[in-house]
């Protein structure tokens, strides 16, 4: 089973892309962030049209959004509404597999919750993320949970540590509450799991880059993590680099993860 996770930044704007994607990679699920689009304007058609029969969605306009595509049927499908009523999570059950698409704040630009209401819905976010699986499910399910995370948590996944250590999605406090999610439930995160610690990866790059592949100043926002039972039926996890490179990007790139069924 193929599972991608993608920041799309407007599902409408870049069916074309998701067209491409699909070719590429021919993934089982598709999970979708920043979909931008009211739910009554979903381009239901166009994804059926790429083979994915079963569709859940939860949007509003111009903001926030998620979605899933998948040519495997899934039993059932909610959202958790964990803060302000943003549009912001979907999860689907797949037999005893449960996948959470997530699309955590960016957090504004200053990094001090006193003073940006923003950055303080970051963090209560992640806490409520952490608190949500911890009460709800255990340790011992089938659970990957997925999105752009909107935090880099390893010195690996910036392009300068120093120059970034005050920036927004790689300060002290957001990388220590996204660590505190990994350990306090064993995520496995699974780009990790086979790249290690140390290898640069990124899976943003800003569109304030003039040339993204010269300078290679990225983030990785997005991830995928899996609970331990699925552990053994990781067979790889990669980031799509080259969709950066594509017509009308997204500033962010697909991860893809693929397990044994």
């Amino acid at each position: 089973m193929k599972i991608i996770t993608w920041n799309i930044n407007s599902v409408r704007m870049r069916i074309p892309l998701l067209q491409r994607l699909v070719h590429l990679y021919n993934p089982d699920i598709i999970a979708l962030q920043e979909t931008k689009v009211e739910d009554r304007l979903f381009p239901v058609t166009e994804c059926i049209n790429l083979g994915y029969k079963y569709i859940t969605y939860s949007g509003q306009k111009s903001y926030n959004g998620v979605a899933i595509l998948s040519r495997i049927s899934f039993e059932s499908t909610f959202v958790i509404n964990l803060y302000n009523g943003e549009k912001r999570h979907i999860a689907i059950n797949i037999g005893e597999l449960s996948i959470h698409n997530f699309y955590v704040p960016a957090g504004g630009d200053i990094p001090n919750a006193n003073v940006n209401i923003k950055f303080k819905h970051k963090l209560c976010y992640v806490d409520f993320m952490n608190a949500w699986f911890l009460n709800n499910k255990s340790k011992k399910d089938k659970i990957i949970l997925l999105g752009d995370l909107n935090i880099a948590p390893l010195e690996s996944d910036v392009w300068s540590s120093y120059q970034l250590r005050n920036v927004v999605s790689y300060t002290d406090i957001e990388r220590k509450k996204l660590m505190h999610n990994i350990t306090s439930f064993d995520w496995i995160d699974a780009v990790r799991f086979f790249s290690g610690k140390h290898e640069k990866l990124y899976s943003w790059w800003s569109y304030r880059n003039v040339d993204w592949s010269k300078f290679d100043r990225g983030r990785r926002l997005d991830h995928i993590w899996i609970s331990h039972p699925l552990e053994s039926k990781i067979k790889s996890c990669i980031i799509i680099k080259d969709a950066r490179g594509w017509d009308m990007p997204s500033d962010h790139v697909p991860v893809m993860l693929e397990i044994e069924t």
